[in-house]
């Protein structure tokens, strides 16, 4: 990937390789749809769960495992034991996961389910950044250009800018969030680094334990975790685990690495925007200024994302 001289998005990609990106992006693009579909639910389950965010957290990840152990060992048996240097990036990344996890816990609860993952989103700008500092991928320019934009869309979303919103302790609840964004984007970023490399379920086993850990220390440490709990509770926990953990991160984790990070963090912030039409089924309300900043947010993944018309027309080009 590569900046353009222009200002249109380019990939870095030459020849034949460019022609096939429709064909070899379009199930990637499918699949951090559906995991963000997946992830932007996670909020409600954890507001109609009513637990601390500690609880909510640690046991979102437990519960995971005890689906993901068994298809991680099935997995181990056909494509063989993931490397060392590799699972070192799933720990790390599941560490950042984990304190993701709690303080976006604690934002819902702050702020309500739709604002919380809206404001996390702030990783749209981070995970690029970490790529950047950290691989030397260069940002392309026309990103750089519709960030800001993109923030102005989560504002907006939040209810930052416009009308008071829902929410407890919003000023609490933004704090949080943003705290959650930063751990989002590095988990992004690390399971990066780890991807592709022939394994799907193992890094996502690998980094749901390490997730698990972290949010058993700090939601422990700041919320406790309640272990009696009723049977709705349990209910919407076991949801969360199975969609929010299980499904959104077996569709994210092999499909992130197959594109560019300006690209995947932006198709990640559809994540608000789902979030905001689920955050009124459990009795959220959005403002004008919301709706707003979710079509702002829209358009700018569309125009940043690899099926901007800019795109379109250099791999056409490159034919």
């Amino acid at each position: 990937m590569t900046e353009s001289g222009g200002g249109a998005c380019r990939t870095g990609r030459t020849g034949t390789a460019a022609g096939r990106d429709g064909g070899t992006r379009g199930l990637p693009v499918w699949m951090v749809i559906g995991g963000s579909l997946c992830i932007s639910a996670s909020a409600a389950f954890v507001e109609l769960s009513g637990t601390s965010a500690g609880t909510a957290a640690f046991f979102r990840c437990a519960i995971a495992l005890t689906v993901l152990v068994p298809l991680a060992l099935a997995e181990r048996r056909t494509a063989g034991r993931r490397a060392w240097r590799l699972r070192r990036f799933d720990l790390a990344a599941g560490s950042a996961l984990g304190v993701d996890f709690v303080f976006w816990a604690g934002a819902v609860h702050s702020i309500g389910a739709s604002v919380a993952t809206v404001i996390v989103n702030i990783q749209v700008v981070i995970y690029p950044l970490l790529a950047r500092l950290f691989t030397r991928t260069p940002v392309p320019r026309c990103f750089v250009a519709v960030a800001p934009v993109m923030l102005l869309g989560i504002a907006l979303a939040s209810g930052t800018v416009g009308a008071p919103v829902h929410g407890s302790d919003p000023a609490r609840g933004a704090v949080f969030g943003l705290i959650a964004g930063c751990g989002y984007a590095g988990y992004l970023f690390l399971m990066r680094l780890g991807g592709g490399q022939g394994h799907t379920v193992s890094p996502v086993c690998t980094s749901t334990a390490a997730a698990a850990t972290a949010a058993a220390l700090l939601g422990g440490a700041w919320t406790g975790i309640d272990f009696s709990l009723d049977g709705r509770a349990w209910a919407w926990l076991t949801v969360l685990a199975l969609v929010g953990q299980v499904l959104a991160w077996l569709m994210l984790t092999p499909a992130l690495p197959k594109l560019p990070p300006d690209a995947g963090a932006a198709l990640l912030l559809l994540q608000p925007v789902m979030a905001i039409g689920l955050g009124m089924a459990v009795g959220e309300r959005p403002t004008v200024s919301q709706f707003g900043g979710c079509v702002l947010v829209v358009v700018m993944v569309w125009c940043v994302g690899p099926a901007a018309p800019g795109r379109r027309a250099l791999g056409r080009g490159r034919r």
